[in-house]
């Protein structure tokens, strides 16, 4: 019967305690593009590595006329 009085109290703390984290999320909008957020993971993005070579960057021609 005590572990009832502990875990009882702690049971409701925790739900109550989802029950906002819940409510935040709504309030902040986390749910409005489900659908974005799931073709984002599958984009290849080497922008976030420094590494990263930029394929895209246009070099000039040389003096000699090689590339």
């Amino acid at each position: 019967m005590t572990a009832m009085s502990v875990l009882v109290p702690l049971s409701i703390i925790m739900g109550v305690g989802g029950l906002l984290a819940f409510l935040w999320s709504l309030r902040t909008r986390q749910y409005e593009d489900l659908d974005g957020a799931a073709a984002r993971i599958l984009l290849d993005s080497d922008d976030d590595d420094d590494d990263a070579v930029d394929r895209n960057r246009q070099y000039p021609l040389r003096r000699d006329g090689g590339e």
